[in-house]
C-alpha cells in the first residue's frame, strides 16, 4: 500500500480511498441524513460539501454495490450499513457549472445541457436496469431529449422507473444556489426574478423533483448550498425541503472538531516521523488560524475549516516546515455577497465580516 498522503483539493471520495489519502470519517452522518426527508445543508465555500456529495453518491449507487467493502469497509458506515446502501440509481448535479449568462434563455440552455446530460447518462450507467435502446424491444428508457426542459425529462425518467418498479433515484444537488447567487451579488435583480418566478425552468425543475418524491420514483433529494435565499424564493416549487443547517445534530457534519484534528495530527506525526518538539507550535498555530467557526451554538465547540487546514497539512507533510502563507490565495473570501446582503453599507459589511472572522459567531 502506498504511503498515506494529504490530498488537498480532492473532492472525489473514490480517489481519496484508492490513493490512501488521509480522511476524517464523517460517515456516521450518512445514517443521520437517511432519517431526514429532502435535507438541505448550507455551509460557506470550501468546507467539503462536494466531497460529502460524492461520498453519498458512492454509498447509494447500486452500480457500485461490489465496491462497498473497498470504499467503506474502513469507515463507521462500513461497519454499520443502513438498509438503503447501494440500492438506488444516483443522479448527481453540480449547479456551479451553470453560467449566469446575460439572458434567462442562455442560463436555461446551460442548465439543460448539464442536467439533461446527467439524466441521459443513466442509460449508460445502468444498462441492466434501464435496458438497451438498440434492441428495439420498446422496454428500454428512451434517450433523453436534450432540447426539452429538464423538468419534462426528469418526469419521463420517473414515470419509467415507477411503471417498471425499478430501484429509485437518489438525487444530489451540489451548490444549488451558485448561479443564482451570482445574479444577486451582480445586482442583476431582473434576471433573478425571472429565474424564480412560478413558470421558470428552475422552479418547474424543483416541482418535478417534488412529484418524483411523491410517487416514490425518487428515494430522496440531498441539496447543498451557501445561502437560503434562492430556496426561499422557490418554496412553492419545493416546499418539502428540510433545512438541517441549524440543527445541532448536523453542525459538525462538515468542518473538523478538535478531537478529529488531534487524531489527524497524531497520525501524520507518526507516519511522517515528525519531530514531536514541533507539535505544540503547530497545534497553537492551526488553532489560531483555522479554528473558531460556529454555525449553531455560539458557545459550543468551534470547528476547523477543513479545506484550509488540509492546505496547511499538505505543505507541512511535503516540506516538513510551516508554510509562509497560511491560506491558499485561491481561497480568499469574496465579499461581494456580504456587501449585497448588508445593503452595501460599509459599516454593516465591516461588522458582518468581523463577526465571521474575528469573533467567529
Amino acid at each position: 500500500m502506498m504511503p498515506k498522503r494529504v490530498l488537498y483539493g480532492v473532492a472525489n471520495y473514490e480517489e481519496i480511498v484508492r490513493k490512501n489519502g488521509y480522511f476524517v470519517d464523517k460517515t456516521p452522518y450518512i445514517a443521520r441524513l437517511e432519517a431526514v426527508e429532502n435535507p438541505v445543508f448550507l455551509r460557506p465555500r470550501r468546507f467539503g460539501k462536494s466531497l460529502l456529495c460524492r461520498m453519498l453518491e458512492c454509498y447509494y449507487n447500486i452500480g457500485q454495490r461490489d465496491q462497498f467493502a473497498e470504499l467503506f469497509g474502513h469507515t463507521w458506515i462500513g461497519q454499520h450499513p443502513t438498509p438503503l446502501h447501494n440500492s438506488c440509481m444516483t443522479v448527481a448535479l453540480d449547479f456551479s457549472v451553470v453560467e449566469p449568462s446575460a439572458t434567462i434563455a442562455q442560463i436555461e440552455h446551460d442548465f439543460k445541457r448539464h442536467c439533461n446530460y446527467a439524466l441521459d447518462l443513466l442509460r449508460v450507467r445502468y444498462p441492466t436496469l434501464l435496458g438497451d435502446p438498440s434492441t428495439g424491444s420498446g422496454q428500454a428508457l428512451p434517450p433523453v431529449d436534450l432540447k426539452d426542459t429538464v423538468a419534462a425529462n426528469l418526469a419521463g425518467v420517473c414515470q419509467f422507473i415507477g411503471s417498471r418498479r425499478l430501484p429509485p433515484l437518489y438525487v444530489i444537488i451540489d451548490e444549488y444556489d451558485n448561479f443564482a447567487n451570482q445574479l444577486i451579488t451582480g445586482h442583476r435583480d431582473q434576471l433573478y426574478r425571472e429565474l424564480t418566478r412560478d413558470d421558470s425552468f428552475l422552479k418547474t425543475f424543483f416541482k418535478a423533483l417534488k412529484e418524483g418524491r411523491k410517487t416514490g420514483a425518487i428515494a430522496n433529494v440531498f441539496i447543498t448550498g451557501v445561502l437560503p435565499i434562492t430556496m426561499d424564493d422557490l418554496a412553492s416549487g419545493f416546499n418539502i425541503a428540510r433545512f438541517i443547517t441549524l440543527e445541532p445534530g448536523f453542525e459538525a457534519m462538515l468542518g473538523f472538531t478538535q478531537a478529529e484534528v488531534d487524531a489527524l495530527l497524531d497520525e501524520i506525526y507518526r507516519d511522517y516521523e515528525m519531530d514531536p518538539a514541533t507539535r505544540r507550535e503547530v497545534d497553537a498555530l492551526i488553532r489560531n488560524h483555522y479554528n473558531g467557526y460556529h454555525f449553531v451554538n455560539p458557545n459550543g465547540e468551534p470547528l476547523y475549516n477543513s479545506t484550509i487546514l488540509m492546505f496547511f497539512l499538505d505543505y507541512f507533510t511535503r516540506y516538513r516546515e510551516i508554510p509562509e502563507f497560511l491560506t491558499d490565495l485561491n481561497l480568499r473570501t469574496d465579499l461581494s455577497w456580504v456587501r449585497r446582503i448588508t445593503g452595501s453599507n460599509p459599516a454593516y459589511t465591516e461588522a458582518f465580516v468581523d463577526q465571521l472572522t474575528t469573533t467567529n459567531r
